[in-house]
């Protein structure tokens, strides 16, 4: 499949997302910030960091921006609305929450990758009104929420 995708001005001179492996399931995300600037992202801070990027998702399809594990793991760096869900009627600039959870500040710096991006199915329905409990069917696990497989 291939997709449009527009850099806008504030994003020219970085990379396109890629795949950084031959299997890899995402591409990578880049920071579009400016090249003179950094950005500090302070424990418990969250900042909306552009791309620079405008694409056209098929319909059918959506764009899922999520984490990277290493940021992740390094700097407790994460997506703080992950899956971000790009829809394909969309044709704004993409950008990603980040979020640090980490116990000291993050810096960040122009064509940082800072998250990946997956295009997937979309599967659409429909709801069908009912009028009792009973017309959704039986499960083994019936009404049983947070917590309660695996708990016999």
């Amino acid at each position: 499949m291939r997709i449009p995708i527009l850099q806008l001005p504030h994003a020219l001179g970085l990379d396109l997302p890629a795949y950084a492996t031959p299997l890899a399931a995402g591409m990578d995300l880049r920071a579009a910030i400016p090249e003179q600037e950094s950005w500090m992202l302070q424990p418990g801070q969250r900042k909306l960091v552009p791309t620079g990027l405008t694409m056209a998702i098929p319909e059918g399809f959506e764009g899922q921006v999520r984490p990277r594990s290493g940021l992740a793991l390094k700097h407790g760096v994460t997506v703080l609305n992950t899956p971000g869900t790009i829809d394909a009627d969309y044709r704004g600039e993409v950008a990603v929450v980040l979020v640090n959870l980490g116990m000291v500040a993050f810096e960040l710096r122009r064509g940082e990758r800072i998250a990946q991006l997956i295009i997937a199915p979309v599967a659409r329905w429909e709801w069908r009104p009912e009028s009792t409990r009973a017309a959704l069917g039986d499960t083994h696990r019936g009404d049983g929420g947070y917590g309660s497989t695996g708990n016999e």
